[in-house]
């Protein structure tokens, strides 16, 4: 049986050393978890100082000395196009893809969660199905969609999908959040005259923030970082992105343009950074809540 100590009684010295000694044991390996993961970020921006020849023959963390041209160079961009029209291009698709995607992906979630309509479920099944579906499998079938609409070379590929709905990840997640809504609000509004477009905009979405923002991160990552999809699309180096720059600066110079490559990869890594530091909170609170809920 495990004694109870009356109460305001110090507990034995050897007792408190017991219970610090698991607590020290877990936080020196979450720190060690902690060094292992951000060892690679380390690495980048230590490479990204220095000089090309060290990037390869060396495997020094430090370089012999900061090679700050690096990041001259790559402010210069590639090709003749700045490293500020490539980010400019980047925000670009990723802003249009995170509104098409939180306005598409949304609508369709609420009319799965608070409507009623015939072939709900399976059209709600078939959708959830898509999921599954390897991107790759879709892509030569839009590729000639788009081509014979004269859209390759432009964004609008990049873009229009996201508004129509195709993620089928995102409209799962906002359904799991929809339905954990009470339903008297919507009845309520319907009695003052509301119809579901008014419902869905003045009190379903404000309630569904935490799952949009949830969303909007997940899509501008994910948008952010696309290569292959950009290479497909994209042709004329005015319209790169900063994905496909890194890619042209190596088939520009070869070795010799590694370090500037790496400084142009710490400049592509910062937006997504800050972005995701400014609404981390978001979604942390939209995971949890679309995962009870539902």
């Amino acid at each position: 049986m495990t004694a109870v100590l009356p109460t305001g009684t110090t507990p034995p010295a050897g007792a408190r050393r017991s219970v610090r000694r698991p607590r020290v044991a877990l936080h020196a390996g979450a720190l060690a978890v902690l060094v292992v993961m951000l060892y690679p970020l380390a690495w980048l921006l230590a490479t990204s100082l220095k000089p090309a020849k060290e990037v390869i023959a060396s495997l020094d963390l430090l370089p012999s000395h900061l090679e700050w041209s690096n990041y001259t160079t790559a402010l210069d961009g590639v090709n003749g196009v700045s490293v500020w029209q490539l980010l400019t291009n980047s925000l670009l698709i990723a802003g249009g893809a995170v509104l098409g995607n939180v306005l598409s992906c949304s609508l369709a979630a609420y009319a799965f969660a608070r409507l009623r309509f015939r072939f709900r479920g399976p059209l709600f099944a078939f959708m959830i199905a898509t999921i599954m579906l390897p991107h790759h499998a879709v892509l030569i079938p839009q590729y000639i969609i788009f081509n014979q609409l004269g859209m390759v070379n432009t964004y609008w590929p990049l873009i229009l999908p996201k508004f129509l709905a195709t993620e089928a990840f995102f409209v799962f997640l906002i359904v799991q959040f929809m339905r954990g809504l009470p339903r008297e609000l919507e009845e309520a509004a319907r009695i003052d005259g509301c119809g579901p477009f008014r419902s869905f905009f003045q009190i379903i979405l404000p309630l569904t923030r935490p799952a949009l923002i949830t969303t909007a991160i997940f899509t501008f990552i994910w948008t952010w970082n696309d290569f292959f999809t950009q290479l497909i699309y994209l042709f004329s180096p005015e319209k790169f992105t900063l994905t496909l720059a890194l890619r042209s600066f190596v088939d520009a110079s070869s070795q010799s343009a590694f370090g500037p490559m790496f400084a142009m990869s710490v400049i592509a890594l910062l937006p997504i950074v800050l972005f995701f530091l400014a609404f981390q909170r978001f979604l942390v609170e939209g995971m949890a809540s679309s995962g009870v809920k539902g």
